[in-house]
């Protein structure tokens, strides 16, 4: 296995022979495709192999029959400063994650940074400055969407201009600061809006000191654009209220692995009912109390797909495709222009499942067998993931 590119451009990237290659459309979440061509990092054809142009590439990859899956997103996590969590004292957390297959991270707010300013002047600084820091570091390669400020009592339209301004394009989550009723989270939420700024709102009971219950009645009037962690971050509320949240609001649905797990069913289940599954995204809630979890995203998934019923492609949609359009990203499928994002999966060694499918059907996890990030490997065989039953090899390079 060649050493993950530190730096630098993909060039021209051929995959051949993918064994299943999941789209990321939850219209269409299987492609009958086994070959993808990739230029400076852009999905350039995606197809059979007698059809794309497979000539003369910087790089050959043999998938060897594996699932290519779009580089998993995660939805919900609090970063602070480079590859570090002082929420648990962890190093290496979002490589760490990357060998689960997560290419690209949203933040829910840096909250876990020690002495985290309230004041308006400070609160603003600091989302410019994690904003630019993770533009301009990636550890392990993955895409950290960083600076999302938690709103405060005092705040006016004008620092929501100012911060989309600067780049901010993330709110953190409304709730967590002293923006706790639903009429005033509600005007700062219009105005994030309007700026171009998406929301999030904390649902549920309090995680930490110093947040609080954000109950239905409020998530409804507040109108942020993703219901956070809807099955709670840890304290949902009530199925019955979840259900409704999910009927009554036509936001994303976002569900977490450090919530309940009975909710994320239930609310899972109820989007499905309701004939809206592409609202659906997923997300970790890590670093958090709990710690964190480099294979949250792919657990979520087994968990979905095995308990819920849901079919094992469109889950992970859940966590791919559905993201990127809900959150406006150039990732999460697999399409011509799409950045080049992959996973490349298989069943576990030795699980029950005949296919990879099926055995996250069953509630297993897939084994991870490379990462690709723009094109570029990022990691070989995951140090994470039960052993892949297959992987891919690159087979030539041109340097």
């Amino acid at each position: 296995m060649a050493e993950p590119a530190a730096n630098g451009t993909s060039g021209k990237v051929v995959i051949r022979n993918v064994g299943l290659m999941l789209s990321g459309d939850i219209d269409r979440p299987i492609l009958d495709a086994d070959t993808v061509v990739v230029r400076d990092g852009r999905i350039a054809a995606v197809g059979r192999e007698a059809d794309c142009d497979t000539s003369t590439p910087d790089v050959l990859v043999d998938a060897r029959g594996t699932t290519l899956a779009p580089g998993l997103i995660d939805s919900h996590v609090h970063p602070v400063f480079g590859d570090w969590t002082p929420r648990q004292g962890q190093l290496g957390w979002i490589d760490s994650t990357m060998h689960g297959g997560v290419t690209t991270m949203i933040s829910a707010g840096e909250v876990h940074l020690p002495g985290r300013p309230k004041d308006i002047v400070g609160l603003k600084a600091l989302a410019i400055t994690a904003q630019r820091a993770f533009d301009n570091f990636r550890p392990g390669g993955v895409k950290v969407l960083a600076g999302a400020p938690i709103i405060e009592k005092g705040m006016t339209e004008q620092d929501f201009a100012d911060l989309a301004k600067a780049g901010v394009k993330l709110l953190g989550e409304v709730g967590l600061g002293s923006v706790k009723a639903g009429a005033e989270a509600k005007t700062m939420v219009a105005w994030a809006r309007k700026y171009g700024i998406q929301s999030t709102i904390h649902t549920g009971g309090p995680s930490i000191p110093g947040s609080g219950l954000i109950d239905k009645d409020v998530v409804l009037e507040a109108d942020a654009d993703v219901i956070g962690h809807i099955n709670g971050g840890h304290t949902a509320l009530s199925e019955a209220h979840v259900c409704e949240l999910c009927e009554r609001s036509s936001r994303a649905i976002e569900i977490v692995h450090n919530g309940n797990e009975r909710v994320a069913i239930a609310a899972a289940k109820a989007a499905i009912e309701l004939r809206c599954p592409h609202r659906v995204i997923l997300g970790t809630d890590g670093p958090a109390g709990s710690g964190v979890q480099p294979l949250g995203i792919l657990r979520m998934i087994a968990l979905l797909s095995s308990v819920a019923g849901i079919p094992a492609e469109q889950v992970f949609c859940f966590a791919t495709g559905n993201t990127a359009r809900m959150r406006k990203l150039d990732c999460g499928l697999v399409e011509v222009g799409r950045a080049a994002d992959f996973v490349f999966m298989d069943r576990a060694q030795h699980t029950a499942g005949r296919t990879l499918l099926e055995s996250v059907g069953l509630g297993d996890i897939p084994g991870v067998g490379m990462v690709m990030i723009d094109g570029i490997v990022r990691c070989g065989r995951s140090r994470n993931t039960p052993p892949a039953t297959e992987i891919p090899v690159v087979v030539a390079t041109a340097h």
